[in-house]
C-alpha cells in the first residue's frame, strides 16, 4: 500500500498524530473487531501514550469529518481506539503475521514521512517569518533613506522658493 494512502488515515486528536482502530484493521487484513479483541488481550502493551479511546465528543467530531464506511457495523457506544505512533509500532509484537510485519513497517514509514514534512514545515515557516523580519528591518532602514531624502528635496524646494522670492522682491531705492 502506498504511504499517501496510509497518510490519509493518520489524524491528528488531542495533539498527536494517531491512527484509528477501523482504519489499522483493514490494513492488517483483520475485521475492526478480532482486531480489538487481539488489543484487549494485550493491554498491557498499550500505555495511554501508545493508545487511548475516543470520547463521545471526538468520535462526533471525527465523524462528522470523515466518511465512515462501518458506521453501520459499529455500535454507537463502542468508541474508536486512537493508536499513536509508539502504538502502532506495539502492534507488531501482537500481530505476527507476515501482512501484519509488512504493513507494520510501511504504517511506521508513513510516520516517519509525516514528521519529515511536518519538521520541513516548521522550517519553512522559520524561514519565512526570518525573511519577513528582514524585509521590515530593510524597509525601516529604507524609510530613514527615504525620509533623508524627501527632506533634502524639501530643502532645496525652499532654497528655491526663498531665491525666487528675492529675486522677484519689489525693489526699493534707486530705479534706472
Amino acid at each position: 500500500m502506498q504511504i499517501q494512502a496510509i497518510q490519509n488515515r493518520i489524524y491528528e486528536i488531542r495533539d498527536q498524530k494517531v491512527m484509528l482502530d477501523f482504519d489499522l484493521a483493514p490494513l492488517y487484513e483483520v475485521e475492526t473487531r478480532v482486531f480489538n479483541q487481539a488489543v484487549k488481550r494485550n493491554i498491557a502493551s498499550f500505555p495511554k501514550d501508545f493508545m487511548f479511546r475516543l470520547t463521545a465528543r471526538e468520535w462526533k467530531k471525527m465523524s462528522s469529518q470523515i466518511v465512515m464506511t462501518s458506521s453501520a457495523k459499529r455500535p454507537k457506544t463502542a468508541l474508536p481506539y486512537a493508536f499513536t505512533e509508539h502504538g502502532v509500532t506495539m502492534l507488531a509484537s501482537i500481530l505476527k503475521s507476515p501482512k501484519a510485519r509488512k504493513m507494520n513497517i510501511a504504517i511506521v514509514r508513513a510516520f516517519v514521512e509525516m514528521k519529515k514534512l511536518t519538521v520541513q514545515h516548521k522550517n519553512v515557516w522559520k524561514q519565512l517569518e526570518e525573511l519577513r523580519k528582514e524585509i521590515h528591518q530593510r524597509l525601516g532602514e529604507h524609510d530613514v533613506q527615504l525620509s533623508a531624502i524627501y527632506d533634502a528635496i524639501e530643502n532645496l524646494l525652499d532654497e528655491k522658493v526663498a531665491i525666487k522670492a528675492w529675486e522677484e522682491r519689489e525693489r526699493i531705492g534707486f530705479k534706472k
